[in-house]
């Protein structure tokens, strides 16, 4: 043993302790907690799959009806305008009849 090894048992020491401190914090994180129990885990994905979903269809549907009334708003291709101005239409109808 050199003459330096007893001078580095303190910092040793302080360093597990500092480690163990740092595992228990990550242990007791919520994360970790729920990805313990197969249960809490199944059901957090559930929630977070309705909330995707129904964010996907929300999201959808907004850049649908924000792109067909632009494209009804154009004349100079016909086939195009007249196309989207008869799904404006029917959903302007289906709108009102509900």
């Amino acid at each position: 043993m050199s003459e330096n090894e007893p001078d580095k048992l303190p910092d040793l020491h302080a360093d597990l302790k500092a480690l163990k401190e740092e595992m228990h914090l990550l242990n007791t994180h919520r994360f970790v907690r729920i990805h313990n129990s197969p249960w809490r885990l199944i059901s957090f994905q559930f929630i977070r799959g309705l909330a995707f979903g129904l964010g996907s269809v929300i999201g959808a549907t907004m850049l649908v009806s924000v792109l067909a009334y632009m494209l009804s708003t154009i004349d100079f291709i016909p086939i195009v305008g007249e196309w989207a101005k008869e799904i404006v239409d029917m959903i302007t109808r289906n709108g009102t009849t509900q």
